[in-house]
């Protein structure tokens, strides 16, 4: 559906952006594999991050497709044919290529657990070099992208509208931040953090 897709860039960030599960997409051995994978933008890079022991992150460049996908309602229509969801999605493609170098590979973890916890980098140990040689980190470009949505009331047919035999909108969904629950095991009298007591994050 041409009507669901944006063009602009900004579209593409604010869908990426807002999200914190990506799933990556690739073919390994003739089977095509999909792995949930937290991830982080810089720009027009996108940062992926996994075991560097994996047998599928093997090699210099990993060709594959990474997907973002914010639910952000159950769309109930007069007629089961005009059922839907109200969402927004970001697909990417491209030959993701290993980072090998030390001061893009700490950037690159950096971007990542900064958009998955930001002011944690700042708080928490940084990774040592066994560490970080266990993880393995690829960057891949945006620019070959396309991004969808959908928002809104269901589009039904005039007849099942004049009709009224069910009834008709929409349920919404989102996903919330809840209160920091401490680690049984914290030594000492440590309060919860700004950087995590301030969270507040909302998306599909």
């Amino acid at each position: 559906m041409r009507d669901r897709a944006a063009l602009d860039r900004a579209a593409l960030h604010a869908v990426l952006d807002d999200g914190l599960v990506a799933h990556l997409g690739f073919v390994r051995d003739g089977a095509p594999v999909v792995l949930p994978t937290a991830y982080g933008r810089d720009g027009d890079t996108l940062y992926l991050h996994g075991s560097s022991g994996a047998r599928y992150l093997t090699g210099d460049t990993l060709p594959c497709c990474v997907t973002v996908t914010h639910l952000d309602g159950i769309v109930h229509a007069r007629a089961l044919m005009h059922f839907s969801m109200n969402y927004r999605s970001a697909v990417v493609h491209g030959d993701a290529r290993r980072v090998t170098g030390d001061d893009e590979r700490l950037h690159a973890l950096r971007v990542v657990v900064e958009h998955l916890t930001p002011g944690a980098w700042d708080h928490a140990r940084r990774p040592d070099r066994r560490e970080l040689a266990a993880t393995a980190v690829f960057a891949l470009d945006l620019a070959e992208a396309s991004v969808k949505s959908r928002s809104g009331p269901p589009s039904d047919d005039e007849a099942d509208v004049a009709a009224g035999l069910a009834w008709a909108g929409v349920v919404p969904l989102r996903t919330v931040a809840g209160p920091p629950e401490t680690a049984p095991d914290l030594r000492g009298h440590r309060p919860v953090p700004d950087h995590v007591r301030d969270r507040r994050h909302t998306g599909g």
